[in-house]
């Protein structure tokens, strides 16, 4: 049985997870290659007019943090489940976008995309390996894992599996040139996120309830 009030957490850990989500959103707006920032990608202000529905599927998932966001809020001041309507809107939202992450991919696991070995393959399992894992643990913890805890983790998927790929493509030496604060941006926060993702997907039921019981 899902608890009434499922994400229970010291205040303390719930403010960083806040500003780390709140720094996420800052950087939909700062420069991650070539001048351009997800939120230019989007708009398809890319340099030489090179805009493209590429760059729109790789830049709409960093705007995943605002919902974000308002998520950890919510959970923050009331701690109440999600109503179903909400848990089913950031569910579709984030199987889209794992879609079209899923469809950036698709270059490079056709040998098309003019990477090397090694960073087509590191590609591939970031944007692949992150959301089946995830989804296949998310499956069977379904019951156990509370339903905004669960909200959580499939947004926290769905950005990660985007700004992981996003990483590896733009950090090579090329792009080093031009401005890309959000880069460095983007590197720093993701690993408190996916620490939290392993938390969440991985911790056995006791440490949940351990952690809980702190608060």
């Amino acid at each position: 049985m899902r608890s009434h009030n499922d994400l229970q957490l010291p205040i303390w850990l719930k403010s960083v997870a806040l500003a780390i989500w709140v720094a996420a959103a800052v950087g939909a707006f700062l420069p991650f290659a070539v001048g351009t920032s997800p939120f230019d990608a989007v708009m398809r202000r890319v340099p030489n007019d090179e805009g493209n529905w590429w760059h729109i599927l790789i830049g709409a998932p960093f705007f995943l943090a605002f919902p974000m966001i308002w998520l950890r809020l919510r959970a923050f001041l009331s701690g109440a489940p999600l109503p179903f309507g909400g848990r089913r809107a950031l569910w579709i939202v984030s199987g889209l976008l794992m879609f079209g992450t899923l469809l950036v991919e698709a270059p490079f696991l056709a040998h098309r995309a003019g990477t090397s070995e090694p960073q087509r393959l590191a590609v591939i399992a970031a944007g692949l390996g992150i959301p089946l894992v995830s989804i296949s643990r998310l499956a069977a913890r379904w019951r156990t894992i509370g339903a905004t805890r669960a909200c959580i983790a499939i947004l926290t998927v769905a950005y990660l599996a985007n700004a992981s790929l996003c990483l590896i493509v733009y950090g090579e030496a090329k792009f080093g040139t031009s401005s890309r604060s959000g880069w460095y941006l983007t590197m720093a926060i993701i690993w408190p996120m996916a620490l939290e993702l392993v938390w969440v997907l991985f911790g056995t039921d006791r440490t949940v309830r351990q952690a809980e019981a702190v608060s």
